[in-house]
């Protein structure tokens, strides 16, 4: 048995591999992968390569190009699909073929599928195992499952902080607190978002791009500004966001506080604006999901500042987090903490990670997982001020 779990875990892992092939390209399907395996050698493989693309079980199947032998067996990262959507379902074609063993690693999110293909499946007298390597293959896809489940997007943050939780020097200096590949798994994660999000001061002090690199290749997802009083608007020093080559990628995220005029002007240069009502020149976080939800948006990576991310957590809409950690002290209370604005007087209120990974690159260390809010959580209405 033990042989046999070693087996499985071996060919789910090759599927796992070609699922991330797809990366950054299924949105908002889920990545997979699948192989098929003879007498205990993959002969065929396949991914879902992209929205709108074949199904990985629909690839593998073409590439082997024939019946599989008596005794194959199919490795699917994710349980195959049971209803016809623009492909047939793979519970259908796995039948036809004949196969009579199907090894899953995740089961389908969506209430009114779960489990429904195991069932099918073991109708037409195919072994189904399930459960193998079921966390690395839910984990691959946090977006897709929060949006299948919730229909609203992934709300999640992400901060390079110092051993004691830093994002800055007192002289707000803070590049780079991590290094060069922590950086470039930033821009891994960037790639598979389909929107990033940050506040006016950050763009107003770092002037991003907000692009995913890699190497020679530069993506551009939606790019989301939240600036609830248009403060950065000038005529004569516009930052990059607004006038680069992606500028239609921007959206900036506002309220009716921000003046007509300025909007008229951001549209003029072809970036769009999403004005928000609000009583305040804040934006409404909550209401700014919802939106996102009608423009089937699926996930928004928040890169900073600290007083955008912290209202996340204060409002209890952040749903997964990113902490990039160095090895370096700074030690000073002036210096500039990633998170504030509540009052954590014992444990039982702290705001936890759940499902939690941990990952190395180089001396910097990454802690990431679903953020967990507790029962009662107290936030210091005196620090609540965004604007």
């Amino acid at each position: 048995m033990t042989s046999d779990l070693a087996q499985h875990e071996g060919f789910m892992r090759r599927a796992l591999a070609l699922a991330r092939r797809g990366w950054g390209r299924t949105t908002p399907n889920p990545m997979v992968g699948a192989v098929i395996v003879e007498n205990g050698v993959v002969v065929a493989e396949g991914f879902h390569p992209e929205d709108g693309g074949p199904h990985a079980e629909r690839v593998a199947f073409a590439a082997l190009g024939r019946p599989p032998q008596p005794g194959a067996t199919l490795y699917v990262t994710l349980e195959p699909c049971s209803t016809h959507g623009r492909t047939g379902a793979c519970c259908d074609l796995i039948r036809e073929s004949g196969l009579k063993r199907v090894v899953v690693g995740a089961t389908d999110p969506f209430p009114d599928h779960a489990g429904r293909a195991y069932a099918l499946l073991r109708q037409a007298g195919i072994e189904v195992i399930t459960g193998v390597l079921e966390a690395e293959c839910t984990q691959l896809n946090i977006l897709f499952n929060h949006w299948t489940v919730k229909r609203t997007p992934l709300l999640a943050g992400k901060a390079a902080v110092t051993l004691d939780g830093k994002i800055a020097t007192r002289a707000a200096d803070s590049k780079w607190i991590t290094g060069e590949l922590a950086r470039a798994d930033v821009h891994r994660w960037r790639r598979l978002f389909p929107s990033i999000a940050v506040g006016a001061g950050t763009v107003a002090a770092d002037n991003p791009r907000l692009t995913a690199r890699n190497g020679e290749e530069e993506w551009c997802p939606w790019r989301f500004i939240f600036d609830g009083r248009l403060r950065l608007w000038n005529e004569r020093n516009q930052p990059s966001v607004f006038t680069d080559f992606y500028r239609e990628r921007t959206i900036v995220v506002t309220t009716q506080h921000g003046g007509l005029g300025y909007m008229r002007k951001l549209r003029d240069l072809g970036v769009k604006v999403w004005t928000i009502e609000s009583p305040t020149q804040r934006v409404s976080l909550t209401d700014f999901r919802l939106r996102c939800s009608q423009e089937n948006i699926t996930g928004v990576f928040f890169e900073g500042g600290a007083q955008l991310i912290s209202e996340l957590v204060q409002l209890r809409e952040l749903d997964y987090l990113f902490v990039y950690r160095s090895p370096l002290l700074f030690a000073d209370d002036r210096a500039k903490s990633v998170f504030s604005g509540l009052r954590t007087e014992k444990l039982v209120n702290a705001v936890r990670l759940r499902d939690v990974l941990h990952e190395t690159f180089g001396d910097d260390t990454l802690v990431r997982g679903h953020v967990e809010y507790p029962e009662k959580m107290y936030v210091d209405e005196a620090a609540f001020s965004l604007g």
